[in-house]
């Protein structure tokens, strides 16, 4: 019980980005100790859930209803698991549960909240191609659900203008085909064409591909919503391994300019 008196305590777990090997001891003793786990479905489906444990799966674009639905298990005195792919802290879920308790019941604000922290995707993708993320880079969604289109393409310029490493999520889905295609448009007109361009789809699960290329030659069709996609800077350096396939790393310095 928390210090304001309110029963159940509420978790955010990130479960990495799909390798069992890649959930921490602590979301896994986390989600060991949960009456109920609530969260999208394809990463509920992922875990290994006992008869006793009660499951709440959603679609992917209701997280501000998923987020209030926990608080209000956690208030009733139930202890829940929220769900997030990857980290949950970076395009997940640990932020809508804060949305929903800014803007919902005062009560909330007396539950016992913690958030654990992933292995995000673009960690996980950076790892298996050397060292992209070197020195400094950001991270952009190319999602517009929640954001115009034209805020996406203005941190696309900046982060291209700053010189920093880019990893994109949400490149592309069934139902927003162009975003990815558009978003290489702008960084060609900002960026050499010999930046190298990763492709990393499913990485960490069986069907794991992973591609690297060049600005100029990257190709749309090769991003979907399983995928992340890291742009490098004219520093990022590509090293051609023996087997034919390659390293790529930036450098930790950057020259003055």
């Amino acid at each position: 019980m928390s210090a304001d008196g309110i029963g159940g305590r509420l978790v955010v777990v990130g479960i990495g980005p799909g390798d069992e090997a890649m959930v921490t001891p602590q979301a896994r003793a986390a989600l060991a100790g949960a009456t109920d786990l609530v969260g999208y479905g394809p990463y509920l489906a992922r875990l290994a859930v006992g008869p006793e444990v009660v499951v709440h799966a959603s679609d992917n674009r209701v997280e501000l209803e998923r987020a209030r639905h926990a608080l209000g298990l956690a208030a009733s005195g139930r202890v829940v698991a929220v769900v997030s792919g990857g980290d949950a802290g970076v395009f997940g879920m640990a932020s809508a549960v804060f949305e929903a308790i800014e803007q919902g019941d005062p009560a909330w604000r007396g539950l016992d909240v913690s958030v654990v922290p992933g292995i995000s995707a673009l960690l996980a993708a950076a790892a298996r191609v050397g060292a992209p993320l070197g020195h400094d880079f950001c991270a952009i969604s190319l999602s517009d659900n929640l954001k115009p289109w034209e805020a996406v393409e203005r941190r696309l310029v900046a982060a291209a203008g700053a010189g920093f490493v880019m990893a994109l999520y949400n490149p592309a889905s069934s139902a927003r085909a162009w975003q990815i295609g558009r978003c290489f448009e702008v960084l060609r007109a900002a960026l050499p064409g010999e930046v190298p361009v990763m492709f990393a789809r499913a990485v960490s699960r069986a069907d794991e591909l992973v591609t690297v290329t060049s600005l100029s030659a990257a190709d749309p069709a090769m991003a979907d919503m399983r995928t992340l996609v890291m742009v490098g800077t004219a520093e990022t350096r590509v090293i051609a391994r023996a087997d034919g396939r390659s390293w790529v790393y930036t450098p930790r310095g950057v020259a003055a300019s």
